[in-house]
């Protein structure tokens, strides 16, 4: 009798680890797929609007250096980099030279979400300077890349290979104030790419706000 009930019980926690299994499957089907792009390899091909509509490609910049951040106003990690002035400064030192696309993929339905014309007076009133500002709502543009939080950053060569992915900096905060003590891991990459030297750290975990894709 008590290894009929022994039994039953081991049934039973069968029965149930099988439930959650089957539920966590189906969760992750549901899931949107964040299969990161592959530093080393070819960047993957976009093509999205700007804040003014007009579609954008990564084609469009064949032969020059290209920097992706992921944008989004509502997180205090992208508000750190942009009240200390930091990507800002980034951008202006290297405008010759870099193409530079900020891309937000938050849908139209998350509260974070702002439409063109507001994000167009922001980037004005903080003194931002991208090539270019890209809407990515379906996030199909992120989901590409892998990209996971904002500020997420990637370098992609003049050949079109990808040769960075990660966070911009060391300094794993939302405190403005950590930035001058912080090392630009984006700019260590540039500089480095510049010289024709390999980029000594690739790949790291980048931090920041949560991507809300749709």
């Amino acid at each position: 009798p008590s290894m009929n009930r022994l039994d039953l019980r081991l049934n039973r926690a069968l029965r149930v680890f099988a439930v959650f299994a089957v539920s966590a499957a189906l969760s992750a089907l549901c899931l949107p797929t964040r299969a990161a792009a592959v530093v080393g390899q070819p960047a993957p091909a976009f093509r999205a609007p700007d804040l003014s509509g007009k579609p954008v490609s990564l084609a469009d910049f064949k032969g020059k250096t290209v920097v992706l951040e992921w944008h989004n106003f509502g997180c205090p990690f992208v508000q750190k980099h942009y009240r200390s002035g930091n990507m800002q400064a980034l951008q202006k030192k290297y405008a010759t030279e870099v193409v530079w696309l900020s891309i937000n993929s938050t849908h139209r339905g998350h509260p974070d979400y702002q439409p063109p014309e507001v994000l167009e007076k922001e980037l004005a009133r903080v003194g931002a300077t991208p090539t270019r500002f890209l809407m990515d709502e379906s996030g199909a543009v992120g989901l590409a890349y892998g990209a996971r939080v904002t500020p997420h950053m990637f370098v992609i060569d003049p050949t079109g290979k990808l040769v960075y992915n990660g966070a911009i900096d060391d300094k794993r905060s939302a405190n403005p104030d950590d930035v001058k003590t912080s090392r630009n891991l984006v700019a260590a990459a540039l500089e480095e790419l510049r010289a024709g030297r390999p980029i000594s750290n690739p790949v790291n975990v980048p931090y920041g706000c949560t991507i809300k894709y749709k």
